[in-house]
């Protein structure tokens, strides 16, 4: 009776329920934590494609066809939009992107807020330099790798990761145009 099945099922189930119970209970103490510093990070990200708001952008934003626009201002007067764009094009996956461009629709930034791309290649489009390649382009630029004709450079062994920004950073600026520079 000692090493039956049913003593090993009952002693599996107590062992699952003290688990379940103390996975909850780390959960609820971390998880406004974990919300917070997820705030933190995207403000930084907010920082960089709206430059000098002085408002809460990631609380001041409008919802237009199921996304997320965040608005830049300076001292009450709108500056900027920001938008997350994602492109499931990249080498490991997804990549998201955050593209802050101005009212007249010509970029303010860009910041890479997701990826899994290879590290000393594909993570190259973290580079500050390189997405400050973006800034000032507009819908009207022709926003794709050098390889493919346009205006932005590829990396060395990796064009699919820069590829797959500039396809995100063109999706942005198609919605940002649509729906806010346009006022659809």
């Amino acid at each position: 009776m000692k090493n039956s099945p049913i003593n090993m099922v009952i002693v599996l189930t107590i062992i699952t329920a003290i688990s379940s119970v103390i996975l909850a209970g780390v959960y609820a103490g971390t998880k406004d934590k974990i919300a917070e510093e997820y705030r933190k990070d995207f403000l930084k990200g907010l920082k960089v494609v709206l430059p000098g708001f002085n408002n809460e952008p990631d609380i001041d934003f409008k919802e237009m066809d199921g996304k997320k626009v965040y608005v830049g201002r300076r001292d009450g007067e709108v500056f900027g939009y920001a938008v997350q764009s994602t492109s499931p094009k990249g080498y490991s996956g997804d990549i998201t992107v955050l593209v802050g461009v101005a009212p007249k629709g010509d970029i303010l930034g860009i910041e890479i807020l997701k990826h899994a791309e290879t590290p000393g290649l594909g993570n190259k489009i973290e580079d500050l330099q390189w997405k400050s390649s973006f800034v000032g382009l507009d819908q009207d630029s022709n926003i794709s790798v050098r390889k493919d004709g346009g205006e932005i450079d590829e990396f060395s062994g990796a064009t699919i990761s820069p590829r797959a920004v500039c396809e995100a950073v063109n999706s942005a600026l198609d919605f940002l145009g649509r729906y806010v520079v346009e006022g659809e």
